[in-house]
């Protein structure tokens, strides 16, 4: 059994453990185990700039990605000690990381911006239409599904869908290979039309108009989590006044593909979205 001081934090990926030392001045002392049995597999010293605050250690399987302030990016695989460098200047200190381990790929989060980095240190894939909602990454408005080929995230708006006040979002359905947006739930892709009569002048059109789409946007306000259940294809979102709504859609087309379909489901299923009412019980007796 391993006991670990209380100076000491660790990362962990599938099987094996890293533990983190407490920073010498010109390196930090780490060491690798098993999860199964606690068996010390490799233990080594990883040389740092003097001076230099640290800004992430993180692991993947037998990478170990490390970035100290204003310095490249150094991706150690811990089995032969190769090491290579990304320069600073192609690689900023994200804000997070979501590992993809079925495709031996990593996202990192900036500035609202997703990319997608192999461990090689090359950019796979930049996202067309995928700007988040909070410049700095909150994971829980994000789920990447089970084959980890589709990013589902609360992202900004379009220019041309923030007609309206209020803090109205859209869920954005992207491609993580290709970067391509696949489907997007927003105010405008509701399939509510404005009557002829609006552009007219009528102004009980119009009235009726902006309160039908003002109700369409409400549930795209302020998402604090989202999460998409995969079996049932359905996007379950929460908000910051503790609300639940559900994305879901009773067009079904057995004539496209499963993924497509899921796609194509999205797109259209924001005018369905349906406050869920929160049970809250007591347990005690």
């Amino acid at each position: 059994m391993v006991i670990l001081p209380l100076s000491h934090c660790f990362l962990s990926s599938p099987g094996i453990m890293l533990l983190i030392f407490n920073r010498t001045s010109g390196h930090i002392p780490l060491k690798i185990i098993s999860i199964e049995d606690g068996t010390v597999l490799k233990v080594f010293n990883h040389l740092l700039h003097r001076n230099k605050k640290v800004d992430f250690i993180e692991q993947f399987n037998e990478k170990l990605l490390v970035k100290q302030e204003n310095e490249n990016l150094q991706i150690l695989d811990v089995r032969n000690a190769e090491l290579m460098e990304v320069s600073k200047t192609e690689f900023m200190t994200p804000s997070a990381f979501i590992f993809l381990y079925e495709n031996q790929l990593f996202l990192t989060f900036r500035n609202r911006t997703v990319s997608v980095w192999n461990f090689r240190g090359e950019l796979v894939t930049s996202f067309e239409d995928h700007q988040l909602w909070h410049p700095d990454c909150n994971t829980n408005n994000i789920y990447i599904t089970s084959d980890q080929d589709l990013i589902i995230s609360y992202c900004k708006a379009d220019s041309d869908d923030q007609w309206m006040e209020g803090n109205a979002g859209s869920i954005n359905v992207s491609n993580i290979l290709t970067g391509k947006c696949v489907a997007k739930i927003n105010a405008t892709s509701s399939g509510i039309k404005a009557d002829e009569c609006i552009s007219s002048g009528c102004s009980s059109c119009k009235q009726i108009h902006s309160s039908l789409m003002s109700s369409v946007a409400e549930p795209l306000e302020d998402i604090t989590a989202l999460f998409y259940d995969e079996d049932r294809n359905e996007i379950y979102t929460g908000n910051r006044h503790g609300l639940v709504h559900l994305a879901s859609s009773t067009i079904i087309t057995t004539s496209v593909s499963s993924r497509s379909f899921k796609a194509a489901r999205l797109v259209r299923s924001l005018i369905v979205l349906l406050p869920l009412p929160l049970a809250l019980t007591d347990s005690a007796p």
